[in-house]
């Protein structure tokens, strides 16, 4: 498995937390960000002792600088190992999936916020549950999992039962999943992470989105079903092809877009620039 670049995230909001790190805090201690000044008797720490505003206050109280401290968040990955996301080639989506999460790793690590992945097919995979640990190699070991597991046929039904474990939490979720399966449940999904900052990672093979150029008899199989049918390419084919892809594009923006998320399109390898600009662009 190649070696993925780090990126740069950053939540937009400010998280609770008491563990230092790197994402806009929401209480008071030690940090950069100054919000007033208060008397250092009703917050007695003379190391933020302020000389020059206690000179100016008027009633001669000894003023101490207060400030928002930057917190950690804990991180997880929720992907789907379903047998859809074993399609595709040189890498099939799981492997690109892996190449995510590897540079999540390092990236998690260097900014001090503990990393845990859950996992789910037709059922949650607990033999693939990582609790969110603070370590540099993290990243390596859910890749490994991820690339060495066997998932089963039948579609989603796991998620709910997954994503119950991170109900009522704070904290960034990477919901990783090619979503070719039905839909009806991903806003009851949403809502059970609506204390989340949820991150939508929509990993699609270029075959997927993309016919073939020539006309001519196509062998096609259900990757998760295993049925075997033969379809003629043609240019209607080919036309209701991108059509179909158009609409699970915009049906997957129209959920995401009406609770505030904004999902990020994965297609043939991870770039992680490309991450680093959507979390740009969400904080800007």
């Amino acid at each position: 498995m190649s070696t993925s670049p780090e990126f740069h995230y950053r939540l937009p909001h400010r998280s609770g937390g008491w563990r230092p790190g790197s994402h806009p805090g929401s209480s008071l201690g030690g940090g950069q960000e100054f919000v007033s000044h208060v008397s250092i008797f009703d917050r007695p720490d003379p190391r933020r002792l302020d000389l020059r505003a206690s000179l100016r206050e008027v009633r001669g109280d000894w003023l101490v600088r207060v400030h928002r401290q930057r917190v950690s968040v804990p991180v997880y990955v929720v992907a789907d190992v379903s047998a859809s996301m074993s399609f595709g080639l040189p890498k099939s989506k799981l492997h690109v999936l892996a190449d995510f999460v590897t540079a999540l790793g390092h990236s998690a690590f260097r900014v001090g916020d503990a990393l845990g992945m859950l996992a789910f097919d037709a059922r949650e995979r607990p033999d693939l549950f990582v609790p969110a640990l603070l370590s540099r190699g993290v990243g390596e070991v859910m890749a490994s999992m991820l690339t060495s597991c066997k998932g089963a046929a039948g579609g989603s039904d796991g998620l709910e039962q997954a994503v119950l474990h991170l109900a009522g939490r704070h904290g960034l979720i990477f919901l990783a999943s090619d979503f070719h399966w039905p839909l009806d449940r991903l806003g009851g999904v949403l809502d059970l992470l609506a204390h989340c900052y949820v991150v939508p990672l929509v990993v699609w093979d270029p075959a997927e989105i993309q016919p073939p150029r020539h006309d001519g008899l196509m062998p096609l199989r259900d990757v998760e079903s295993g049925r075997r049918s033969t379809q003629w390419l043609r240019p209607v084919t080919r036309e209701r092809w991108h059509e179909a892809v158009e609409r699970r594009r915009a049906e997957l923006n129209r959920i995401f877009s009406a609770r505030g998320i904004r999902p990020f399109f994965i297609s043939g390898e991870f770039a992680g620039e490309a991450l680093s600009n959507y979390f740009l662009e969400a904080t800007a």
